[in-house]
């Protein structure tokens, strides 16, 4: 009778602690999932503060205010003969004066005034015109064109007239000029077009990200050419064929460690090999696409190893059996299995090539680019060093289109990432 009860609560008191033990495991794991959820959360909360601060600065951006002048062509001051030598954006603001009911004043202090709030493009429009048809002048022509950042920073409530007069850029007179245009329907509001259909400009209303587009996909094209390939080839030998020994492990190892050296290394590498050494041209697509795809390189390698060694042993196997040689074995089977995890593989290691700036730095990307590039040896700009320039300018303006073109580019990396998932997806197999 002793023995049993003695087993009894030795029985009993190893079921408490096992039930102990459970007990505590189990709340273990529920903290452990407590600590992921608010990971999570923490990091999504970052996420949309950093997001939307950037969408709270640069919405503006994408909204466009032109005003619509008509502007006397004055005989005496143009010549037929070279219509350049006029004061077209003088003809402007006077025009603009005439419809506020003002008259300059002896010492044209208000038309410079105007000046200030017109953009220079409806001076270059009037001249356009004139050289293209001279007849022009002494009639009167009616020209739509942006407002000076200033001015359209005052009608998207930048600049109020709450502020002491001597801490904005704009006088009181000067917004008067501008609510009489708007309460006469001269001024207009709508979507802006050209910042994505013009190029850099020293003016912040005409500045574009046309030019930093495509010569980012122009560097983009050239680095896909040469790291999608050599990195996949390189990967597919080093997998498939290379033998097992100390070189290839050397080599494994250096890989690794070139995916992790920091890009303007490869900057640095660019400025010696291909423009001092090569003479590449400076400040082109090719050089740094060149320096992007040595960058992207051991990315894709590693994401093509991986794919491969994703592949069942039996297909090669099965492969082999039939009589495949080892080489068709890879190429028409093993190679075709893996092909959504290098593609997806690509995919992200091009949207990072998309987002870096110190490389392109360092191999002279950094200049002002006023047009679309030229040629593959052009001078160009990207994206990452558009948004550079634009926040190391003084005018207040040029700070709203950075976070425009922040905006721009974070959704070209976003639609390479969703490409990258969508690729995945549709062509993955579950093993």
């Amino acid at each position: 009778m002793t023995d049993a009860t003695q087993n009894s609560a030795r029985a009993l008191d190893l079921r408490t602690r096992v039930e102990a033990r459970l007990k505590a495991r189990n709340a273990s794991e529920r903290r452990f999932r407590l600590y992921g959820r608010v990971a999570i959360i923490v990091a999504l909360s970052f996420l949309a503060v950093l997001v939307g601060r950037i969408a709270v600065q640069g919405w503006t951006t994408f909204i466009d205010t032109q005003v619509t002048v008509q502007v006397y062509l004055k005989p005496e001051r143009i010549d037929a003969a070279d219509p350049s030598l006029a004061n077209y954006d003088l003809l402007v603001a006077e025009s603009v004066l005439a419809s506020v009911g003002e008259q300059d004043d002896d010492y044209g202090e208000a038309s410079g005034k105007v000046m200030d709030i017109m953009s220079n493009d409806l001076g270059f429009q009037l001249l356009r015109q004139v050289k293209a048809d001279p007849s022009l002048i002494g009639k009167t022509v009616t020209v739509t064109g942006p407002l000076k950042a200033d001015a359209a920073l005052y009608f998207k409530g930048a600049i109020s007239r709450s502020t002491d007069e001597a801490d904005r850029k704009l006088n009181d007179r000067q917004l008067n000029w501008l609510d009489k245009l708007d309460k006469a329907g001269a001024v207009k509001r709508g979507f802006n077009w050209q910042f994505f259909t013009r190029s850099d400009s020293t003016e912040p209303e005409q500045a574009g990200v046309l030019g930093a587009v495509v010569g980012s996909a122009m560097m983009l094209l050239i680095t896909a050419m040469l790291a999608i390939p050599i990195g996949v080839l390189a990967a597919t030998y080093l997998e498939e064929f290379a033998p097992k020994n100390a070189w290839t492990d050397m080599i494994e190892v250096n890989i690794n460690n070139l995916a992790a050296v920091p890009s303007i290394v490869y900057g640095l590498l660019g400025l010696a090999v291909f423009i001092n050494g090569l003479g590449v041209p400076r400040s082109s697509p090719l050089v740094g696409g060149l320096v992007l795809a040595l960058m992207a390189l051991p990315t894709v390698i590693i994401a093509t190893r991986s794919a491969l060694k994703a592949v069942p042993p039996s297909i090669r196997e099965a492969a082999l059996g039939v009589g495949a040689s080892r080489t068709q074995t890879v190429f028409h089977h093993v190679l075709p299995l893996a092909m959504p995890g290098v593609m997806t593989g690509a995919i992200l290691s091009l949207a990072h090539a998309l987002g870096e700036t110190a490389p392109l730095l360092m191999i002279g990307m950094v200049s002002f680019v006023p047009g679309v590039p030229d040629g593959f040896t052009g001078a160009a700009t990207v994206l990452p060093v558009q948004v550079f320039i634009w926040e190391n300018a003084s005018e207040r303006a040029f700070h709203e289109r950075t976070a425009g073109a922040i905006l721009v580019l974070l959704a070209f990396m976003v639609i390479m990432n969703l490409a990258a998932i969508i690729v995945r997806r549709r062509f993955e197999r579950r093993w």
